[in-house]
């Protein structure tokens, strides 16, 4: 199994894209509640796993999916986090993680949830694998150092990292980042490729948040 599609509890995505990365997934493991939302859907479909406290899934689903329930008791983690643990313990060979539903409804947890992605980083041994949010507005990813993105002309971007003491120098964007004090998370947010491969040039090794439309 390469491509898997975690599926959480925020807004069931609408638009073409996301739609087709949860159709095509090979597996998808859905938090908690949100197998609802996926069986609203895909009626007939069986979900790779439902990952989870169980505080909103109802008793009949429990039951009828009791074979495929991975029930975690322990709050330090939220569901998004306990299904990224299962999929990487249970599945490694996989090669890329889409986290459907992440944003949307609650603002904290759309925070909280991109945030995660850079916490990924430091977590988890993510070697090559490809681990992105995608929403119907745009697509997360993180990145940890000096790398080449090969993302297209004419894209928003905005950048975020929670380490104040590095220094990011960009070619390929209208604004160039290489000024930008990481201190406030406004600072290198609502810019634009230029090129269609963006440069970043890391002054040292730091988890970093980019989000593209």
């Amino acid at each position: 199994m390469k491509r898997v599609v975690i599926l959480c509890n925020g807004a069931f995505p609408t638009t073409d894209y996301p739609l087709y990365l949860l159709g095509s997934a090979e597996g998808v493991v859905c938090c908690d509640g949100a197998v609802e939302k996926f069986l609203s859907r895909y009626p007939d479909r069986t979900p790779l796993a439902i990952v989870g406290d169980m505080d909103s899934i109802s008793d009949q689903l429990r039951e009828k999916f009791a074979h495929v329930l991975v029930h975690y008791e322990e709050q330090d983690y939220n569901d998004q986090t306990k299904a990224m643990r299962w999929v990487l313990a249970n599945h490694p060979e996989v090669e890329e993680i889409t986290i459907l539903g992440a944003t949307g409804l609650r603002e904290d947890h759309t925070i909280g949830n991109l945030g995660l992605l850079m916490e990924y980083t430091r977590m988890f041994d993510l070697g090559g694998r490809r681990i992105q949010i995608v929403s119907d507005y745009g697509t997360a990813f993180a990145v940890t150092d000096t790398c080449e993105l090969h993302l297209g002309e004419g894209r928003r971007f905005s950048l975020f990292c929670a380490d104040n003491s590095v220094k990011i120098s960009s070619a390929g964007l209208e604004w160039p980042t290489d000024d930008v004090v990481f201190d406030a998370w406004w600072k290198a947010t609502l810019n634009r490729t230029v090129q269609p491969i963006v440069q970043l040039t890391f002054s040292h090794p730091a988890p970093a948040l980019i989000i593209i439309d």
